[in-house]
């Protein structure tokens, strides 16, 4: 990477002439490994409030990772600390490690995701004919279950699947985009809250059929629909709706269909809940693949943020900050892999939809720990 990239770390400090530098500790844990680093190597540590990611720790402290209770317990004693005590209790308790593939390689993928919200109803009718499913009775005992293609076409499927039916929406794309971000929002438009507006309720994930993913962008892709740079949840759209006769078979191309489960929504400003099962932080929460990095580890990410679609789009802005480590999915699979909690609301989809640049991360880790598979 050229000097001057938000990727490149801060240089080291100068050697005397003639003094070899030594290496520094490796771990090796799953898929990854972990070399250990210095703060200032940290890209744009002095810049970021990590104050704001200080409710993510203690609500990943809720459920440590294996060799995290001592420094959580001293975490939660700091009570309500400012963005300087926070900096200091960072830099005292826990030791930055950079970390790449086993090949050495230190540059990956971040891409992003959020919550939708999509309108629903409880019963099917002449507009929301496309139904999302809680987990059917056999799901455990046969694996795979059916995949999506035998879903829509084999009586057995849709036998198994009688009255497990949560709700139904509109468009087929929607019940497609809840079950690849995992989770979302219904707004039901035939039940009304106490101030008369359709309720919303959280769809929680509850499971899948076992059979691989397969992207349906890259579906497109490969059949000239746009380029991988072109791939984005409005280019699907748009040419679903340019070819509604072939919107059956693009939806069967990928093979894994999601479960849900209902939730209440109480609080609507607590996040769903990730892999490590605790609530999401909106710019605060990633998904990793856990081979790499534990769950509920915090870690330095440094990359851009996405650039809006546009011919001639401006400079990118660097995107480096304290996150934790507090999901999966199916997609995030490698060592130096993450994906980008945007939370819900305006805004957070277009976000999550152009988000596709290079990575660099470094995880923190309790002193004197080593990791643990």
């Amino acid at each position: 990477m050229a000097a001057g990239s938000v990727l490149a770390p801060d240089p080291s400090p100068q050697r005397p002439a003639g003094v070899a530098a030594a290496a520094p500790p490796t771990w090796l844990r799953g898929i990854a490994r972990w070399q250990r680093a210095d703060w200032p190597d940290l890209p744009g540590w002095a810049q970021d409030e990590p104050l704001h990611a200080w409710p993510a720790l203690l609500a990943g402290c809720a459920r440590p990772a294996p060799g995290w209770a001592e420094a959580c317990a001293s975490a939660l004693a700091l009570g309500s600390p400012d963005d300087a005590r926070v900096r200091a209790w960072l830099q005292s308790r826990l030791q930055p490690w950079r970390v790449s593939a086993p090949d050495g390689a230190t540059e990956g993928l971040i891409t992003g995701y959020y919550e939708p919200l999509i309108p629903a109803v409880r019963s099917r009718s002449s507009v929301h004919g496309v139904p999302l499913h809680a987990p059917p009775a056999d799901l455990a005992a046969r694996k795979p279950w059916y995949s999506r293609a035998e879903i829509a076409a084999l009586p057995a499927a849709r036998a198994a699947l009688q009255g497990r039916e949560v709700a139904w929406v509109a468009d087929p794309l929607d019940a497609l985009l809840l079950q690849i971000q995992g989770s979302g929002r219904l707004s039901l438009q035939d039940e009304r809250d106490a101030e008369g507006r359709p309720r919303t309720v959280r769809l929680a994930y509850a499971g899948h059929n076992d059979q691989p993913y397969r992207s349906v962008g890259r579906w497109l892709v490969e059949r000239g629909a746009f380029t991988l740079d072109q791939a984005s949840w409005p280019a699907i759209r748009a040419w679903a709706r340019a070819h509604p006769e072939r919107v059956r078979e693009m939806l069967d191309a990928n093979p894994r269909y999601v479960f849900f489960r209902e939730e209440p929504l109480p609080d609507p400003t607590v996040g769903p809940r990730g892999a490590q099962g605790v609530p999401l932080t909106p710019g605060r929460s990633i998904a990793v693949d856990p081979r790499s990095v534990p769950y509920g580890t915090p870690v330095w990410i440094s990359t851009t943020e996405p650039q809006p679609w546009s011919a001639n789009p401006p400079p990118p802005r660097p995107l480096q900050r304290l996150v934790m480590a507090q999901d999966t999915g199916s997609a995030i699979l490698g060592a130096v892999r993450a994906d980008y909690f945007w939370g819900w609301g305006e805004g957070a989809d277009e976000r999550a939809g152009r988000m596709k640049q290079a990575l660099a991360m470094w995880v923190l880790w309790p002193k004197g720990q080593a990791p643990r598979e």
